[in-house]
């Protein structure tokens, strides 16, 4: 984590003062999201809004979820829910874009939620949104790797593909039978390994962990 020294933040402090966009965007550039949150508490509300709006969406996103729980709500507060969902739910997952919209008031909720640009994304965030946050299932997010254990290898490998282009990180791979009930895990080593296996049921790890939605998070 970097450590900002008091002449470090009196910069920064003049360089929003002066409105310096260049500067400003210069910095924040070279900074992690992790540091532009800590970065936050050095500053007021005014100044901390003014660099945020100059981050792009993915950047902007990963800051807000670095923030506890408590600045991001006054981040948030003098925000429209256009302009929220807009520079930040539509480039979270969508376990934090539930976390983003918990946030909200009831009725902010409902507002950001008609400004998301991805339909889809919004239904899955509103089912979501139906589970208690203190459940497995106020835990989950809907991206995630599928497979079919009755696929080729080849096949398999091909769908992986389309599906994860559309994912920033990939850690593990679901497989489900025909009736998309979870059959087991697919270990990526196993994609290199048995290329040209004839079903995906024959390297599959079975038993899986696994919990139901409604069980408490202290289970």
């Amino acid at each position: 984590m970097k450590e900002f020294d008091e002449e470090y933040i009196k910069n920064i402090e003049h360089i929003v003062e002066m409105h310096d966009d260049v500067a400003a965007k210069k910095i924040l550039e070279d900074l992690h999201p992790a540091d532009i949150a800590e970065l936050y508490q050095d500053l007021n509300l005014e100044q901390a809004e003014y660099l945020y709006r100059l981050l792009d969406g993915d950047k902007a996103a990963e800051v807000l979820m670095e923030l506890d729980e408590d600045d991001r709500k006054k981040l948030l507060h003098d925000m429209e829910p256009e302009e929220i969902a807009r520079l930040y739910v539509d480039h979270l997952d969508t376990d934090d874009a539930v976390d983003l919209i918990q946030d909200l008031d009831e009725e902010d909720r409902d507002e950001v939620l008609s400004h998301i640009d991805d339909v889809e994304q919004a239904g899955d965030i509103i089912d979501l949104l139906k589970y208690d946050e203190d459940t497995a299932g106020g835990l989950m997010g809907t991206e995630m790797l599928v497979v079919n254990e009755n696929w080729s290898m080849p096949e398999c490998i091909k769908q992986l593909r389309m599906q994860a282009e559309d994912m920033d990180e990939v850690y593990n791979v679901y497989v489900v039978d025909n009736e998309d009930r979870l059959r087991g895990t697919l270990p990526l080593k196993k994609l290199i390994t048995h290329p040209s296996v004839s079903k995906i049921r024959n390297v599959m790890e079975t038993d899986p962990v696994a919990v139901k939605t409604d069980m408490p998070l202290d289970e």
